[in-house]
């Protein structure tokens, strides 16, 4: 297994250079007032393809070698990552790609997947079956699978975040990262850690799929989590085994929300 570290992310900010978009920070009066302190907003819905998962698919086809690249791009998402992988495909030059999404998706994301015009297959009835059925695609193909969060420069590129947070407010105490698989908050505590030891991390998940929580509580990852229904379905699912070795240890909590 091989981590990634502080230089990656590093290097991953050279690796997408104008591909993405340097998201603002933008502070919050309302926020701030509810909550009683000075909050920010890391707006990466402005990011193109309107997710950060752009930054992960991005780097890690660029790490990738022509040969690989020529061999095309295979992957399973929920939705964003897939976009972002289509979106990767096209900046180094029309690369083949396809995309397999379950079936439960939102019908807002398959439609914007449905925007490219490369390969969709909608199979499985949540994103860890239609990550198994997507592996097996690749494996057969010979192609690169490019996984959302279990793999070092998709976790670098996720990582650029937390760069930009820490470049953008210096004196920030503390981050509140969504969690999922686990590829954002791992990429962004690396960066931010690095930076200032003392910056606290902390993980929301919603209780329909508490995977991280879970992992974390019982210093284990459950890497299959078969989730009930959740408005935050891009966070449904298992928690990866390389996000968590990351994170053991550094991140301070992962809370659980109500789907309220």
């Amino acid at each position: 297994m091989i981590k990634p570290s502080f230089r990656d992310i590093l290097t991953a900010q050279r690796n997408l250079g104008a591909l993405i978009r340097r998201t603002p920070l933008e502070y919050s009066p309302l926020l701030s007032r509810k909550t009683g302190c000075q909050l920010y907003l890391k707006l990466e819905n402005w990011q193109k393809t309107g997710s950060f998962k752009v930054r992960g698919a991005t780097n890690k086809v660029a790490s990738l070698s022509e040969v690989e690249r020529a061999k095309g791009l295979v992957t399973a998402s929920s939705g964003n990552h897939g976009l972002g992988v289509f979106y990767a495909a096209r900046a180094f030059g029309g690369l083949k790609a396809t995309v397999f999404v379950p079936t439960n998706a939102p019908r807002s994301k398959v439609e914007k997947l449905q925007g490219f015009e490369e390969q969709l297959f909608l199979e499985g009835k949540d994103y860890d079956e239609t990550d198994l059925i997507a592996q097996e695609f690749a494996r057969e193909r010979g192609a690169a699978y490019i996984h959302a969060y279990e793999d070092s420069e998709a976790i670098a590129g996720q990582g650029t975040v937390g760069l930009e947070i820490m470049s953008d407010l210096p004196k920030v105490e503390a981050l509140l990262v969504p969690v999922g698989g686990g590829g954002l908050i791992s990429g962004v505590t690396i960066a931010a850690k690095t930076i200032n030891p003392g910056v606290r991390v902390i993980g929301v998940q919603s209780e329909a799929s508490p995977s991280g929580y879970l992992s974390l509580r019982d210093g284990r990852p459950y890497e299959r989590y078969e989730a009930a229904p959740t408005i935050a379905d891009g966070l449904a699912g298992g928690f990866g085994k390389l996000p968590f070795e990351l994170i053991k240890g550094r991140v301070e909590e992962i809370v659980i929300v109500t789907e309220e």
